[in-house]
């Protein structure tokens, strides 16, 4: 069974993997248009992938939002 914590890495993996050096543009896409349409629990969500995205790349965690 994946856990939610595994889920959100599998996730910022397969977006690096698909988007590259535009990952972060995307997800920021996504928070973007996610909020436009009042989905907090996307905007949540992709915020927690944003962080593991972040971990990534620079081993420490984004500043809050």
């Amino acid at each position: 069974m994946i856990t939610s914590e595994r889920e959100l890495w599998a996730c910022a993996l397969l977006v690096e993997r698909e988007h590259g050096d535009n990952a972060a543009i995307y997800i920021a896409e996504r928070i973007g248009a996610l909020a436009l349409n009042g989905d907090a629990a996307g905007v949540a969500r992709w915020k927690a992938i944003a962080e593991k995205l972040s971990l990534l790349w620079t081993g420490e965690t984004p500043l809050t939002m």
